[in-house]
């Protein structure tokens, strides 16, 4: 690969730069602040941002997202200590859904391929009733189907079936959940 000829060709983050300033400067540090611990502060500042934030939703100290403008979260989602939703593209967390702490969510990646080692990004959608465990990798591109579970440190960069618990790396099926 060729690094000095790297750009980002067409990606664009999706808002304008003055957008982007604030954010990085102001609402990213507030929202990751340990010394503000009120969930309804920080979702409202991710609002403010462009987020589109349901009710009963809950962040705990550390939670760094990237571009709140690519955020979709649904009602009562749990979002622990240190996670990092680095969302390049959009990144859709349905209702009732849990994100432990460390969890990471990416969608972008590069195409080690290519000489010049192009970006590449792809939508993560965690549906209704889905737990992602402490330390666990979601890639580009995944949908987690409804209520499946990645457990401690799993990693996918597939998507996971609905109802199904998954461990490792990468993340296999080990069994089905039962509600």
């Amino acid at each position: 690969m060729q690094l000095n000829k790297y750009t980002v060709g067409n990606y664009t983050p999706g808002a304008p730069y003055w957008q982007q300033l604030l954010w990085y400067f102001i609402g990213s540090p507030l929202v990751q602040s340990y010394w503000l611990p009120i969930s309804s502060l920080k979702v409202l500042l991710l609002r403010a941002f462009g987020a589109k934030i349901g009710q009963g939703v809950r962040l705990k100290p550390g939670v760094r997202v990237k571009f709140p403008w690519r955020l979709i979260v649904g009602d009562y989602v749990w979002i622990g200590e240190d996670a990092w939703i680095d969302n390049l593209s959009l990144v859709t967390i349905e209702d009732h859904v849990c994100l432990s702490q460390g969890v990471y969510l990416c969608t972008g990646n590069h195409d080690w391929n290519h000489p010049d080692f192009q970006l590449i990004t792809a939508p993560i959608h965690i549906q209704e009733g889905s737990w992602i465990a402490a330390k666990a990798i979601i890639g580009p591109g995944v949908t987690v189907g409804r209520a499946a579970v990645l457990t401690l440190g799993g990693v996918t960069g597939t998507s996971l079936e609905p109802m199904t618990i998954y461990a490792g790396n990468p993340a296999q099926a080990i069994k089905q959940r039962k509600l």
